[in-house]
């Protein structure tokens, strides 16, 4: 395992690759460039913190997450690609995908709830739909996220212990341990079906979150060829002198209280205490 990325090192790399991803969303706008970033891998192996930190500084109506729901009765009934259509870019725009179509391919197909059939003809007809995609314009960029079973069990048990991410831990995650090898051959045969030219799997060795988000964003951000586009000026107009406005009364108890001065002087209270000297 590799050691973790010393934390001042990353967080100055990553304010550096971000500035660069808005230098390609302004890229994208300019051009009328359409992207689609595909994030797959086991649970718990951290595509969720990464799209957190690709999309951080990025501009939520051009760059869009898309992390669908469980399908509907509805949708179970329909072309199985044709829900993940509704969410492809328009021109000027970016998706990230937290898990896309592969999961036939993946968690449908371990736990059973899609019959064989309807997995082969997934291997059959994913290439033909990214080749479709890409053929029209579409930059398509699909990333497995890889972590071992030690440390994914290792990040199952954090979760379970921090009550503000134990949402994170569903039934299937937990199950997840216990098929691990026939998650690995569920992998093993989506990548020889959809490993792809025009598509082609990138791996992120994401043991390190740390490493693995400076890799995958490193990675993205050589795969497109933007251009710095220079933005237009901007200049912040002078206040016009007051026409006579006069705000209206309001009746103060609809205002939200001001807990912050609360917390505030409880604070300061706490300090006053603790510096005060003590009687011997």
């Amino acid at each position: 395992m590799s050691a973790s990325l010393p934390k001042k090192l990353y967080r100055t790399e990553l304010a550096r690759l971000q500035a660069q991803l808005v230098d390609l969303e302004a890229w994208v706008q300019h051009t009328g460039a359409r992207i689609v970033v595909i994030f797959e891998g086991r649970d718990a192996a951290g595509k969720g913190s990464t799209i957190k930190r690709v999309a951080e500084y990025l501009n939520p109506r051009v760059t869009r997450i898309v992390a669908l729901p469980t399908p509907t009765e509805r949708q179970r009934t329909e072309w199985y690609f044709q829900r993940y259509i509704a969410h492809l870019p328009a021109a000027g725009e970016i998706v990230l995908m937290d898990r896309s179509w592969y999961n036939r391919a993946g968690v449908e197909r371990v736990m059973g709830y899609c019959t064989d059939a309807e997995y082969h003809r997934f291997l059959q007809q994913a290439p033909i739909f990214e080749r479709m995609l890409v053929d029209d314009g579409i930059r398509l960029l699909k990333y497995w996220f890889s972590v071992s079973d030690v440390e994914q069990e290792r990040r199952f048990r954090s979760r379970a212990n921090d009550p503000m991410r134990r949402w994170k831990l569903s039934p299937n995650d937990l199950l997840s341990i216990t098929r691990w090898e026939d998650y690995s051959r569920a992998k093993d045969t989506m990548f020889v079906h959809t490993d792809i030219a025009e598509a082609p799997w990138f791996e992120v060795d994401n043991e390190d979150k740390r490493r693995g988000r400076i890799n995958m964003i490193t990675h993205l951000l050589t795969r497109i060829p933007y251009e710095r586009i220079d933005p237009s000026p901007v200049e912040v107009p002078p206040r016009p002198a007051s026409g006579g406005y006069v705000r209206p009364l309001r009746d103060e108890t609809g205002l939200v209280p001001d807990y912050a001065a609360a917390l505030e002087a409880h604070h300061h209270a706490h300090v006053s205490r603790a510096a005060a000297p003590t009687d011997r």
